[in-house]
């Protein structure tokens, strides 16, 4: 059965936005009705059965705007299929699943989403911003550390879990 979910995202260079197309691309092919936007282009949530909420994940906190979607949309995210994942991490703890910020493991206990999934991330020296990420980016953290069949997987965990759930 199709089902009609939104992916949405808050980024800072980029790496995130590219995670979601990849989820929504996925969700496509499995037969499901996708929209993919970042995080500040949507006002509502009413008319999809699920979303997938992702943010970039920078010292332990989310983006902002990723806690805000959070909390306005609580009450309608309670009655909805949710899944979040983070990217960001880098170096030899790349793979390693991260701690969900506390508040934003709050907001998930409340919604009734699982923990986040955690996606390594891309530190390109060309869009790095700020000062700590320019400087990274010179160092041997530089790179596209992003696994593309991992996020396919779990893109396909997801619309699995959709289909099961929608018989």
């Amino acid at each position: 059965m199709s089902r009609k979910v939104l992916v949405t995202y808050a980024t800072k260079m980029g790496a995130t936005a590219s995670i979601a197309a990849a989820i929504g691309t996925e969700l496509r092919k499995a037969g499901h009705q996708v929209d993919v936007h970042e995080i500040t282009d949507v006002k509502a949530v009413s008319e999809y059965d699920a979303v997938v909420l992702g943010s970039a994940v920078y010292l332990h906190r989310w983006r902002p705007e990723a806690v805000e979607f959070l909390r306005r949309h609580e009450d309608q995210l309670r009655t909805r299929r949710v899944w979040l994942f983070h990217s960001g991490p880098l170096g030899p703890d790349k793979d390693q699943p991260q701690t969900m910020p506390p508040n934003v493991a709050r907001l998930a206990d409340r919604i009734g989403a699982a923990p986040a999934m955690t996606f390594a991330g891309r530190l390109d020296p060309d869009s790095a911003r700020g000062f700590l990420a320019r400087r990274l980016a010179k160092g041997e953290l530089a790179g596209d550390s992003r696994d593309w069949q991992r996020i396919a997987d779990w893109a396909n965990d997801i619309s699995t879990t959709l289909v099961r759930a929608g018989t």
